[in-house]
Parts: structure tokens; sequence; C-alpha cells
């Protein structure tokens, strides 16, 4: 069984190479980046050290805050994008006092969502509302995870992380191929080269299987290209500015929530 504690090191380590590598690049805004993330990884440990109250309490604030930011990307109204966090911070809390009836949250969460254009008389955009908000809920409630893996779930976490770090910069440095046309500045040795580093972390901290391999080499690339099209589509660059060099949250997990689906999916 993984404990914090010795996933603890982990994270550590992949502040410090995450840490070394913006020096380095000698970029203000990776140095930026890199600061939000010392500060953030040790709440998201000290969550998971908590234990399941930690983990569903640090879902719920992502939950509602990206709610709030794809709301925006998607230029949903604000009693929209209230239902949206209400109906994931419902999946979650479900999935914390009552496991096993997620699915009924979900069916909850869908129908106050559909609700709001219906009770509005919305016929001009009622159905870009109903069809972004539907998307919205099926994405953000993968959160509702996080409690019941534990720190399966941090070590997923890590290995996305790391690969993160390794894409980026071997994509850099490599060059070759572009992924996808939803992100030009991705390549495909970037890609295989964070997929690579992710599984060597998986194997590292005990938890690589082929659930958490598929999870970390197809499901993060896939999730990071998700937002890319997102954010295209409302022709944005970031899916909100608060967040110091980093642009918002959503940013900063797209990769770990399909993550967590594919996982899901697989176990």
């Amino acid at each position: 069984m993984i404990s914090v504690a010795s996933l603890a090191p982990f994270l550590g380590g992949a502040l410090a190479v995450g840490g070394i590598a913006a020096a380095l690049s000698g970029r203000r805004e990776l140095l930026v980046r890199w600061c939000c993330w010392a500060v953030g990884v040790p709440l998201v440990a000290g969550a998971f050290w908590w234990g399941s109250p930690g983990v569903t309490a640090l879902a719920l604030v992502v939950g509602v805050v990206t709610a709030m930011e794809f709301g925006g990307l998607m230029g949903l109204s604000r009693p929209d994008r209230a239902v949206l966090a209400a109906a994931v911070s419902g999946v979650v809390l479900t999935s914390w006092l009552a496991p096993g009836h997620e699915a009924r949250a979900v069916a909850v969460g869908a129908l106050a969502i559909a609700a709001v254009p219906l009770l509005a008389g919305d016929s001009t955009h009622g159905l870009r509302r109903l069809g972004a908000g539907l998307l919205g809920l099926v994405w953000l409630s993968v959160l509702a995870a996080l409690a019941p893996l534990g720190t399966t779930a941090l070590a997923l976490f890590i290995a996305v992380s790391v690969g993160d770090i390794v894409a980026y910069f071997a994509g850099q440095r490599l060059g070759g191929p572009r992924l996808s046309p939803l992100s030009p500045a991705k390549r495909w040795s970037g890609t295989l080269s964070g997929a690579a580093a992710a599984l060597g972390v998986l194997a590292a901290l005990s938890a690589l299987n082929p659930p958490m391999a598929v999870a970390v080499a197809v499901g993060a690339p896939a999730g990071d290209l998700l937002e890319s099209m997102v954010k295209r589509g409302a022709q944005a660059k970031d899916s909100a500015h608060w967040l110091a060099g980093s642009g918002g949250l959503l940013d900063r997990i797209d990769s770990l929530l399909l993550a967590l689906a594919v996982l899901l999916l697989l176990r």
C-alpha cells in the first residue's frame, strides 16, 4: 500500500527537477509557474495526508474553481456556472458520503443543468448552454475519484506532472512532427518522452500496472488536447488569468482529469 510519506520524496524530487529546468531555461514565465507549483504541491500532499476529508475538500475547491473557469471559456451565464459548480460538488460529496451512488448524483446534476436554459426559455442559445454544461459535468466529475483512489491518485498526479514537464522540454529540444493541429507547439517527440518519464515514475513508485500505464501514456496527452480544443473554440489562450504564470487551474490539471477518467474506465 502506497503511503503519502513514501511519496513525499518523489514530490520533492519532481519539484526540484522542475525548478532546475525552469532556472536553466532562463524564462521568467517558467520560474513563476514553478513557484506556483512549489506552493500548491505541499497543499495537495497535505490534503492526501489528512485522508478522505482532506482529499474531498481539495476536490471540492478544485471542482468549483475549474467549473467557473470552464463556464467562462464557454461563455456561460452566471446561473449556468453556479449550477455546474454545484452539480460537480454534488458528485464529489456523493463519492465520499454515499459511495456507489455517483451515477445518480451525475443524473441529478444533469437535470439541474438542463433546467436553467429550459426555465429561462432560451430557444436561441439553450442547446449550446445545455451541451456545454453537460460536457463540463462529465469532464470535471472525475474529481470525485480522488478520495476513493487515495494515494493511487497522488501517484498518478506525480507521474502526470513529471510527464508534462519532460514533454514540454523534450518537445522543444527534439522537435519533429506536431502532435495535433489543436496544439501546434506540442510534438510527438515530447509526448513520447513525457510518457516514458511518467511510466518510469510509476515504476519507481511501485504503482505501474496496465490501467495506470494507459492513463499516463494516453489519457494525460489526450486531456491536454481536449482542453486545447475547448480553448481554441473559445479563442482563448488560457482558461483564466488569476494563477501567476499558469493562466487558470484548468490549464494545470487538464492532463490529470482525463488520466483519471481512463484509470476509472480500466480499473
